[in-house]
């Protein structure tokens, strides 16, 4: 099993930019799928992008489609996040996890972080 830690949270203004990292210690890294949820004030948890284990497929919800780029190096293992023209309505806690099996089983991810704030202000 992985332990998982994100860095890289913080405040931005509307239309900026951030890079979230999510380093992962344990065996096996590559074998997991990997995913990056958020949950904003007030609201559930929702998934935001996830990852295959070799990272060659990734799949985004649609609210970050075309802003939000998410990343795999298994030689470093780590996941990032690339997250360009922020708005208002991603502020939240943004959460690495991993799990083994379908990537997109979202409800089955099992190793969470500790979770990295980002707030975007206007």
């Amino acid at each position: 099993q992985v332990q998982l830690v994100e860095s890289g949270g913080g405040l931005v203004q509307a239309g900026g930019s951030l890079r979230l990292t999510c380093l992962a210690s344990g065996r096996g890294f590559s074998s997991y799928a990997m995913g990056w949820f958020r949950q904003p004030p007030g609201k559930e948890r929702e998934f935001v992008a996830v990852t295959t284990g070799g990272g060659g497929t990734t799949y985004y919800a649609d609210s970050v489609k075309g802003r939000f780029t998410m990343t795999r190096d298994n030689g470093r293992n780590t996941v990032e996040l690339y997250m360009n023209s922020l708005k208002l309505e991603d502020t939240a806690v943004y959460y690495c996890a991993s799990k083994w099996g379908y990537y997109r089983d979202y409800d089955d991810y099992s190793t969470w972080g500790q979770g990295t704030q980002v707030t975007v202000s206007s």
